[in-house]
């Protein structure tokens, strides 16, 4: 993970967070998911790492940092979001989303308020942002710093972090295909986080249908396919957090394709 040292006024931030928002374990150390666990307060981060498949290797040793979101945070997403993203035909969208949240090596809160961003697993990048009432990751709050745990440490976050739809690839849309994705995931994904998924999945289907409309040199047959599928299922659809997700799930996989 990229360190960036910023110069600030953080000592002060950092003792707030070690001393007022720290967590002591003086039990024996479990592993990161038997600890979230334990808490009572991760239960559907529980149940999503379960659905991804993604128990095994955060029970490895790691060491491993996961911003873990709590129930409520889960709870504040769109209607039928979380429901959507577990079942199976969402899996690499729900990988992409959980990933988002784990950093390699151990990164305790007074390493994190020097960091103006992290690599996360997905290799994506999570802004760090240092402000007078908190540390934040993009815009999720950081409520609780330091569970530590035997292979690693979790600090626990007040939203849900969704990664950016960013991805180098070779054989990934020329220029216009991706520019056009972009935009729409700009302008879709802020709806979506505050609560209008219905806007969110309009804007994605007006982006899929221009871009299964761009000429075979700029979105590939096999793309225009994926395009369709998504298009043919949403159709049959009346959840719009489902659809917007249908749409998200296809644009990443272009963007990443290979």
């Amino acid at each position: 993970m990229k360190k960036a040292f910023l110069s600030l006024p953080s000592a002060a931030l950092a003792l707030a967070l070690a001393a007022g928002l720290s967590y002591a374990d003086d039990h024996k150390k479990q592993d990161i998911v038997d600890t979230a666990v334990a808490a009572g307060s991760f239960k559907t981060l529980a149940a999503a790492l379960q659905a991804a498949g993604l128990v095994d290797a955060l029970k490895g040793d790691g060491p491993f940092t996961v911003f873990a979101p709590t129930d409520e945070a889960f709870a504040n997403l769109p209607e039928g979001t979380v429901e959507s993203l577990l079942k199976p035909e969402n899996k690499d969208q729900l990988v992409d989303i959980l990933t988002y949240h784990v950093v390699s090596g151990e990164v305790p809160a007074k390493v994190a308020v020097t960091l103006d961003k992290a690599t996360a697993l997905n290799e994506k990048v999570i802004s760090v942002t240092k402000k007078n009432d908190g540390l934040f990751l993009n815009e999720s709050k950081v409520v609780k710093t330091d569970i530590m745990c035997s292979n690693g440490v979790i600090h626990v976050i007040d939203a849900v972090l969704l990664p950016p739809a960013e991805g180098e690839a070779s054989s990934a849309p020329s220029s216009p295909a991706r520019e056009l994705v972009e935009m729409a995931i700009a302008r879709g994904a802020p709806l979506y986080n505050h609560g209008n998924p219905e806007a969110c999945a309009a804007i994605y289907e007006v982006t899929a249908h221009a871009l299964m409309a761009m000429p075979d040199e700029v979105v590939t047959a096999r793309d225009r396919q994926m395009l369709n599928r998504a298009v043919a299922a949403v159709s049959h659809s009346h959840c719009e957090a489902t659809n917007a997700w249908t749409f998200r799930s296809a644009f990443d996989r272009m963007m990443t394709s290979r």
